[in-house]
């Protein structure tokens, strides 16, 4: 009996859990509507706008601004423009995506793999160990020189006190 209570608990816990998820999905919905029908009455106006303007300009007569022209080249006959990218497959795209994927997820596992190698480990280890000692050494420099400046002080102030 016990474990038909705890099972029709957990029924209705997934059931209040799917309600409460059908909820959040039906006021999204419905925002994302409200902000598609404003975005689509905005697009109306402002390409109602953008006519008025074209209508406008056409009216009015233009000034000609001089133009300035650069000479890139002597004689010869011009290069035709490129041709414009040819749009590729679907499949050709996908696969060109992952192949690039696939190189960089190989060549990260290349870097994690040298990098995690008992050479480069060593290595490693060994600079920071000769690190740990130059900065020991430098402490101890630091130290010797501050203690040389404290007590040239501690003698000045004694001859200033005894004269």
């Amino acid at each position: 009996m016990g474990k038909d209570v705890v099972m029709w608990i957990a029924v209705a816990g997934l059931a209040l859990l799917c309600l409460a998820l059908l909820a959040t999905l039906v006021v999204s919905r419905r925002a994302w509507s409200r902000d598609a029908h404003a975005a689509h009455a905005e697009l109306g106006d402002l390409r109602g706008r953008v006519e008025a303007l074209e209508h406008a300009q056409g009216a009015t007569p233009r000034t000609s601004v001089p133009t300035e022209y650069l000479i890139t080249g002597l004689g010869g006959t011009p290069e035709p423009d490129p041709a414009p990218p040819e749009r590729i497959d679907g499949t050709v795209f996908a696969d060109t995506v992952l192949r690039e994927t696939v190189v960089k997820a190989a060549s990260l596992a290349h870097g994690v793999r040298r990098g995690l190698a008992p050479a480069t480990r060593n290595r490693i280890r060994f600079e920071m160990k000769q690190e740990v000692r130059r900065s020991r050494k430098q402490r101890r420099t630091d130290l010797k020189a501050a203690q040389r400046d404290l007590h040239a002080r501690e003698r000045r102030t004694m001859t200033g006190e005894a004269s």
